[in-house]
C-alpha cells in the first residue's frame, strides 16, 4: 500500500451529519466504518446517507444503522485483476481489502489500477432554467460593471461553469431569465461558439421574485426541468437528484445542503425547578439549507401567476396547500459553492488562484 487510509475510516457511532462533514474534509463520497473493536464493519456512501435523510431519519442518527447488508469487498488473496473487474462492475471510487480477521489492510483507488480517472454520467436530456436576472447587489462594485453570471470563477465565468456541469448529463437546452445587463450575457454566450448547447433568453421587465419570471415559459417546456440560481455550483450526481424526484413522485424537489454548526460551549438541559437533566459538551447542530437548485414538473408553470412578484417559496406553499408533494434532496455542505456574497466570492477567488498557481 502506498498511502495512509486512516482518514477514510469513521466510527460506527458517527452521526449522518458528521459523516457528511468528514466526506467534505477528505473529498471522498465513500467511507469505511469500523466497529467498537476497531474491525471493519462496512461502507457508507453519500447515497446511503442521502437515502437515510430522505427517509426521515435524524441527522444525528449513527451511520451503523445504514450500512448495507449486501456489502462487497476485496479479500487479501484476491489478485489485482480480480479487484479491478470488481471495481469496474460496482463503479466504486475505492475498494477496501479485508483479511480473514476482518481487519482493513489496504485500500485500492482508481488511480492504483486504472491509468485515467473513471467518469460515468447518466444522460438526462432535460431542460435547464438559470435565474440570471438579478442585480447582484451583494457583489457590488464588481456588478456595477459585469453582471453576476459573468463574474470569473477559475478560468471561466460562473455561468459557463454552471452550464458545463449540466452538459455532463446531456442537459443541453438552456433558458435564462435575464434583466440586468441582459445584452452582455447574450453577447458572452453568442461568442462562446459552443455547439454542445442551445440557449434562449427570456426577459422580466421588472424583478418578479425567484419564480415570477417562470410564468413566461408556459407552453415552452413540456418535461421536468432543473431550475438553478446563477451564483451557485453544485458538486453532486444530478442523475441521483432526478432519480429521487421521479421515484418519489415529487412535483417539486428542493436541493438542500446539510450544514453542521458547532456550539463552542457546553449546553445545559434543565427541567422542573431548575433541575439539571443533561450537559452536552460543544454539541453539533445540523441544519438543512436551501441551495437554490430545484427540479420542477412542467404543469407548475401554469400555477405561477403572470406579471406578479412571486417566489419559489410561494410556489412551494401553494403546492403543499393543495396537497401536492414537495421533496428534499440533501447534499453535503461543501458540495455547494455559493458565490453570491462578496466575502465568499473573494475567498473562492483566492482559493482558485492558489490552486492554479500550484499547477503552473
Amino acid at each position: 500500500m502506498n498511502r495512509s487510509f486512516n482518514n477514510l475510516i469513521i466510527d460506527e457511532n458517527t452521526s449522518l451529519a458528521q459523516a457528511l462533514e468528514h466526506m467534505d474534509k477528505v473529498r471522498h463520497k465513500l467511507l469505511n466504518v469500523s466497529n467498537s473493536e476497531g474491525k471493519f464493519a462496512g461502507l457508507i456512501t453519500i447515497g446511503d446517507i442521502q437515502r437515510a435523510i430522505i427517509s426521515g431519519n435524524s441527522l444525528q442518527s449513527p451511520v451503523k444503522n445504514f450500512i448495507r447488508e449486501d456489502l462487497v469487498v476485496a479479500k487479501t488473496d484476491d489478485n489485482k485483476e480480480e479487484i479491478k473487474e470488481l471495481m469496474l462492475k460496482l463503479r466504486t471510487e475505492f475498494m477496501p481489502v479485508i483479511d480473514s480477521q476482518n481487519n482493513l489492510v489496504n485500500i485500492l483507488f482508481w488511480e492504483d489500477i486504472i491509468p485515467s480517472k473513471f467518469k460515468s454520467f447518466t444522460p438526462l436530456n432535460i431542460p435547464v432554467v438559470i435565474m440570471a436576472g438579478g442585480f447582484g447587489t451583494r457583489l457590488r462594485p464588481l456588478t456595477y460593471i459585469i453582471p453576476k453570471p459573468l463574474l470569473p470563477y477559475g478560468n471561466k465565468s460562473i455561468l459557463e461553469n454552471i452550464i458545463e456541469k449540466f452538459l455532463d448529463y446531456s442537459c443541453n437546452q438552456f433558458w435564462l431569465s435575464v434583466n440586468y445587463k441582459a445584452e452582455m450575457i447574450k453577447f458572452y454566450l453568442d461568442n462562446l461558439h459552443d455547439k454542445r448547447f442551445t440557449f434562449e433568453l427570456f426577459t422580466e421587465d421588472q424583478p418578479q421574485g425567484t419564480a415570477g419570471s417562470l410564468s413566461l415559459l408556459r407552453g415552452k417546456i413540456n418535461s421536468p426541468f432543473f431550475v438553478s440560481n446563477c451564483d451557485i455550483l453544485i458538486d453532486q450526481d444530478y442523475a441521483a437528484i432526478y432519480e429521487y424526484h421521479k421515484k418519489a413522485k415529487n412535483e417539486l424537489t428542493v436541493v438542500v445542503s446539510v450544514k453542521n454548526y458547532r456550539i463552542p460551549y457546553g449546553t445545559i438541559e434543565s427541567g422542573e425547578n431548575g433541575e439539571l437533566l443533561a450537559i452536552k459538551e460543544k454539541p453539533d447542530l445540523p441544519f438543512m439549507i436551501n441551495c437554490g437548485m430545484y427540479i420542477l414538473e412542467p404543469h407548475l408553470l401554469e400555477e405561477i401567476p403572470q406579471n406578479t412578484f412571486f417566489h419559489l417559496t410561494d410556489l412551494i406553499e401553494k403546492i403543499k396547500q393543495r396537497g401536492g408533494r414537495v421533496g428534499v434532496f440533501p447534499i453535503s455542505e461543501k458540495s455547494m459553492i455559493d458565490i453570491g456574497e462578496w466575502e465568499l466570492y473573494m475567498q473562492l477567488l483566492n482559493k482558485s488562484h492558489s490552486a492554479q498557481s500550484t499547477t503552473v
